[in-house]
């Protein structure tokens, strides 16, 4: 059975990762020190949307039809789990900066 959301978590997770580094990247360029729980928040984040990329490539390369649900419903959890926890950075840099 092919599976069509694992495609789609792979990419969006690849791309939001390179959002996560970005973040992390400006904060330290601009040695913010009073946004340390920020950049923690964002290395959590980045992490969760790194085993989401793996989880959901390993569901597109296993031929077995049991992993392959499995690892994408691990890849998509962990996808929704990163989501909330961007909307939780993009809150606290909101509210940081302005």
């Amino acid at each position: 059975m092919a599976n069509t959301t694992s495609q789609h978590i792979l990419n969006t997770s690849a791309n939001l990762l390179g959002f996560c580094l970005f973040v992390i990247t400006s904060l330290h360029v601009a040695n913010l020190s009073e946004t340390n729980l920020i950049d923690e928040l964002t290395s959590l984040v980045a992490v969760m949307l790194a085993f989401s990329c793996i989880f959901s490539f390993i569901s597109i390369r296993t031929l077995n039809s049991k992993k392959e649900k499995r690892f994408e419903k691990i890849a998509d959890y962990l996808f929704v789990l990163s989501l909330i926890g961007i909307l939780i950075i993009i809150l606290f840099i909101t509210f940081n900066f302005f």
